[in-house]
């Protein structure tokens, strides 16, 4: 009987890792700060009530004598109190189709010039109006063979990402949405039904108010209802007329600072883009912008100059030299 020749072991070559190591990082709970904390300010209200107004005179408390920006959906109306609103100096950007990608672009381009408030005058139009997220869902359930609820995964993806870009911006918002009464039939103490007013409803996505830090209605006499608020100062306020910048801006900047540093997103960039940087560095620099919330932050992308976002661009850097290596 032949003896077999016994087994050669070959070496095995290296499988690459099927962990990605941006997306599947560890969770680390950390001390909580208000570091690096933004205003995010909501304001929805029916024609007439004095949204643009209010919004620049919020907008201009924030930008504390600085030039901010305004992405104008709403034909130029912002332009029209450039005089009239004491400390508002800011720059327009109109637009003209409201895809939920352009808003980004806008926001992206906002942060390359680096506004330190960026106001959306409205945000409804990137819902309803023309290429707004109404209109990708109805294009993306063609795909599906006219099935909307299909079209949603599409259309709501694109939602949820300029959320994120706007939630991120490096600077501080202030977004306008238009808003229709909202009315329910009650009985009275004659057991007669009758309609209520009940606030107003924006035209946004259900829910678009908790997205915000401080959300509030304004009714046609221009009165100021806050109806969703993380700083203590608003809580169940309403306020007649209000000063924008002395009543708004000034105690919600006051909250937001006590106790808290400011986090400069350009140094973050910075050290993306360094030369000296390396895989690990890179990986650490996107636990720390991740752990701040910031990873959808927009920028313009410092080689091609289109928009990205500060996490997209930290891990692309960080694979290409990784892959390098």
């Amino acid at each position: 009987m032949s003896q077999l020749p016994p087994p050669v072991r070959r070496a095995q070559p290296p499988q690459a890792s099927t962990v990605d190591q941006y997306e599947n990082g560890p969770f680390t709970f950390r001390p909580a700060s208000k570091d690096g904390q933004r205003a995010r300010l909501s304001l929805q209200g029916p024609s007439g009530s004095g949204k643009t107004w209010t919004g620049l005179s919020i907008a201009a408390g924030f930008a504390e004598g600085e030039r901010f920006g305004v992405i104008d959906t709403e034909r130029g109306a912002a332009s029209l109190y450039i005089d009239d609103i004491p400390g508002a100096r800011f720059d327009t950007l109109p637009m003209r189709r409201y895809d939920p990608r352009d808003l980004i672009k806008a926001l992206a381009a906002a942060a390359q010039v680096g506004y330190p408030v960026v106001m959306v005058d409205s945000l409804s139009h990137y819902w309803k109006g023309a290429d707004g997220t109404l209109d990708q869902v109805d294009k993306a359930a063609s795909k599906y063979g006219g099935n909307k609820f299909a079209g949603w995964k599409d259309g709501g993806e694109l939602q949820t990402d300029m959320i994120e870009a706007l939630m991120a911006y490096p600077g501080h918002i202030v977004a306008t949405m238009r808003a229709s009464t909202k009315w329910v039939l009650e009985e009275n103490d004659r057991g007669q039904k009758v309609p209520v007013d009940k606030g107003v409803l924006a035209e946004q996505r259900k829910g678009i108010e908790f997205e915000f830090g401080v959300a509030a209605e304004l009714n046609q006499q221009n009165q100021l209802r806050f109806i969703k608020s993380r700083c203590p100062a608003f809580r169940g306020l309403k306020l007649d007329q209000p000063d924008g910048a002395r009543d708004i801006a000034k105690p919600y900047l006051d909250w937001l600072r006590a106790g808290a540093k400011e986090i400069d997103t350009a140094a973050w960039v910075d050290q993306a883009s360094s030369a000296t940087a390396t895989p690990d560095s890179l990986l650490a620099l996107y636990r720390d912008v991740e752990a701040a919330s910031a990873l959808a932050t927009p920028l313009m992308h410092p080689e091609t100059g289109q928009p990205t976002s500060l996490g997209a661009y930290i891990r692309e850097r960080g694979t290409a030299l990784k892959t390098a290596q």
